[in-house]
């Protein structure tokens, strides 16, 4: 039988994991995997678990949210081994796992794992930790987490979009340096993020069209600083649209991009806090993972 480390994060989404917990467990004992489950018990513990155990197991499977994912793929990328990854979502918003089309049933997810196939994935490099589809700096960056995990179970989505409000107004602006490609921008920027996923906050389309997860590429979108109210709402406008070329915004693709900037710029990696620095280096690691996904 093929061993399986099992990580599951028992808070996350309503906590239905657990109430899903044998039904998932004997899917995957049916699928042929001895299964040695662990519930994560801080902020972490994923990360810690697969690179203490994971190079005893032959796949790693993972059922949380997307920072439970995150961990778990910062801790696959510290091994020496390259192990296959089953994910199922079970958090607020799973913008990676909607990317790839990851059944949002946890038992159909589990049975994903079982019977699907693994296609690999870009993942991205910040200043040498790990994101798995977004790293972003400014406005409403906080949002996600600094609701509190109680709304996010009681409200679903609806507990980003009133912590958003509650920051809504004329948002701070950093002037950044953005180089890329040989290319260098500099300007006041509201917001800036580098993505790989086709939803982010589970809004389609902030990284464009032609997303695709194994090309090597980011996404960059920076929103330039609104300075009339007017102009606020002219570029809240166009981002809801999903005008990308809009003269508000710089859309580009790139595989590295460096910021650079004198004030402490917030960023947050897939939803969790990742540090004030004023000086970042985002890398594109070109299918870094291998994650179940449906058979062609």
């Amino acid at each position: 039988m093929r061993k399986m480390l099992f990580i599951f994060n028992p808070n996350s989404g309503k906590g239905m994991v657990k109430a899903h917990l044998p039904v998932i467990i004997d899917t995957f004992v049916k699928g042929g995997y001895e299964v040695v489950a662990h519930p994560t018990q801080t902020r972490a513990d994923a990360l810690h678990k697969v690179t203490a155990r994971g190079a005893d197991f032959d796949v790693i499977a993972c059922a949380g949210g997307d920072g439970t994912l995150n961990e778990v793929i910062a801790g696959l990328m510290q091994l020496n081994v390259k192990l296959p990854l089953g994910y199922i979502p079970a958090g607020t918003m799973n913008d990676f796992a909607s990317s790839l089309e990851i059944p949002k049933t946890m038992t159909e997810a589990a049975k994903l794992i079982v019977e699907g196939e693994t296609a690999e994935v870009d993942i991205g490099s910040f200043n040498g930790d790990y994101f798995t589809y977004v790293a972003g700096f400014g406005a409403f960056t906080s949002v996600s987490y600094e609701t509190p995990q109680q709304l996010k179970n009681m409200f679903g989505s609806l507990a980003y979009v009133m912590e958003m409000v509650k920051s809504l107004g004329m948002p701070k602006s950093y002037r950044v340096n953005v180089s890329y490609d040989g290319k260098e921008l500099l300007g006041d920027y509201v917001f800036g993020m580098a993505s790989n996923s086709k939803s982010v906050g589970g809004i389609k389309g902030l990284g464009g069209k032609d997303v695709f997860l194994d090309d090597g590429l980011f996404e960059c979108l920076l929103i330039k600083n609104p300075e009339t109210i007017v102009e606020f709402q002219m570029t809240v406008n166009a981002l809801l649209r999903r005008e990308m070329e809009s003269e508000h915004f710089h859309f580009f693709k790139a595989s590295k991009i460096e910021f650079h900037s004198d004030d402490d710029l917030p960023w947050t990696l897939d939803g969790e806090f990742g540090g004030n620095c004023r000086n970042v280096t985002v890398t594109n690691m070109h299918k870094a993972v291998s994650v179940f996904v449906k058979k062609a």
